[in-house]
């Protein structure tokens, strides 16, 4: 059966890439700012906001819970909050999207307040296990009903006060260490995770700067404990969201492979927990150079200027993978256009996505005539040393933003242009990401 909302797209070779762009708000930080906003008690102000479908679902959702928010015609958004605790019962089920960020993260701030929330998503969230979160929401209290294999729908039924735990992470998941931080809001006493492979610490950040007792202490090993007093009082902040780095691995990646470009990508979020791409493709020899590193909003960021570049395949450090688990559809092509073979491993995380990424990018690539080799936690791929991919077929993107984005850039180095059956699914992080590609084809 045909979806009558499918928007199919095709990309083929392109001119070198020239100019500069901005790319939109950084999605994880977009999401936080709300959430932490709608629990300060007074107003906050965020500018940058990314506007795609998902970050706007957690908007939804915060004002279905008692805050107001409302975006002003200049761009900036004004949340009036209610106060940690004040969450009040949402009179329709949070209708999540695609958005496993916000129904994560949703599920800890529903599990510590006294109310219910029942969350749905759209087919491709619905297929994504949530049983990493259920299981310590769970053991703080939270009533929590789920679809069979813990999957959307289900109901969070939360429990005030809750329970404190202390939760040491069984796979490196930024949103399951968030959402039980979420919980420990609200919660009396300390609230602690243990974390023994770092991941993206925007929630650290951000609870701190609203004004959570939060400390972060790391072992020898490299092991964090991160722990929250519970019952916080926020305060309200100005917030100014740095461009999401993930947002720019398309256009980092078109230009270091498509001849001739020159693009240079502002105010780019460069968060260590999130640089890891970065390093990879600088180390596969990416012409890659930051301008003017500074900081804004306690995260670091900098302009981007990237030249095309001959790339030289590598073994990638799966101790890397936190800081770009995102990253890596879009490194897979990148590796199909390198010299010599590129070997990912520990990539098991990319099984739970939007999509099985590593079985989804295989399948795609191999369909327009890379040289793959899928294993059980990654690909194994031999470049073509710079020479285009054959192209000529069309792929089934799965719903998923990134599987799309990382096909329409392989398309722009392909002999015959590439198809993928549903764009539309880019809006869900990145609505104006056509519109930019377009403008460094001029």
């Amino acid at each position: 059966m045909t979806d009558q909302n499918a928007r199919p797209r095709s990309f083929s070779a392109s001119v070198p890439l020239k100019g500069r762009i901005a790319i939109p708000g950084d999605k994880s930080i977009s999401h936080r700012s709300l959430m932490l906003s709608a629990l300060a008690v007074g107003e906050s102000r965020v500018t940058g906001l990314l506007e795609g479908h998902d970050v706007l679902a957690t908007a939804a959702a915060m004002r279905a819970m008692g805050a107001t928010i409302e975006r002003r015609a200049d761009g900036e958004w004004r949340i009036h909050g209610v106060g940690v605790g004040g969450l009040i019962q949402p009179q329709g089920a949070l209708d999540m999207g695609n958005s496993g960020t916000s129904t994560r993260l949703l599920m800890g701030l529903v599990a510590s307040h006294p109310i219910t929330a029942t969350f749905i998503g759209d087919a491709s969230l619905s297929g994504r296990p949530m049983g990493r979160v259920i299981d310590p929401l769970a053991q703080m209290g939270a009533d929590i009903t789920s679809s069979p294999g813990g999957r959307l729908p289900l109901m969070v039924r939360g429990l005030a006060p809750a329970i404190p735990l202390a939760y040491r992470l069984p796979v490196a998941s930024a949103q399951v260490k968030s959402a039980v931080l979420l919980a420990g809001l609200n919660t009396p006493g300390i609230t602690q995770v243990i974390e023994p492979v770092p991941t993206r610490d925007h929630s650290e950040r951000m609870l701190r700067g609203f004004g959570a007792d939060l400390t972060v202490e790391t072992d020898t090993d490299g092991t964090r404990h991160i722990r929250i007093v519970g019952e916080a009082e926020l305060k309200p902040q100005t917030i100014v969201v740095p461009g999401d780095p993930s947002s720019a691995a398309f256009f980092i990646v078109a230009a270091l492979l498509v001849p001739g470009s020159d693009v240079t990508i502002t105010n780019v979020g460069l968060n260590p927990t999130r640089a890891g791409l970065i390093d990879v493709l600088r180390q596969m020899g990416g012409n890659i150079e930051l301008i003017d590193p500074r900081e804004v909003g306690g995260e670091p960021v900098a302009d981007l200027r990237v030249r095309h570049s001959m790339l030289t395949g590598v073994d990638v450090d799966p101790a890397v993978a936190p800081s770009m688990i995102d990253e890596f559809p879009i490194l897979f092509v990148a590796a199909a256009l390198a010299k010599g073979r590129t070997t990912t491993t520990g990539l098991e995380e990319l099984r739970v996505k939007e999509s099985d990424r590593i079985a989804v990018m295989a399948t795609g690539l191999k369909a327009i005539g890379a040289r793959v080799t899928e294993t059980e936690d990654g690909l194994i791929i031999d470049g073509t040393g710079g020479d285009p991919l054959p192209g000529g077929a069309t792929i089934a993107g799965h719903l998923d933003h990134r599987i799309c984005m990382s096909f329409a850039v392989a398309g722009l180095v392909s002999g015959a242009q590439v198809s993928i059956d549903d764009i539309a699914p880019v809006a869900t992080s990145f609505p104006s990401f056509e519109a930019l590609l377009a403008g460094l084809q001029q």
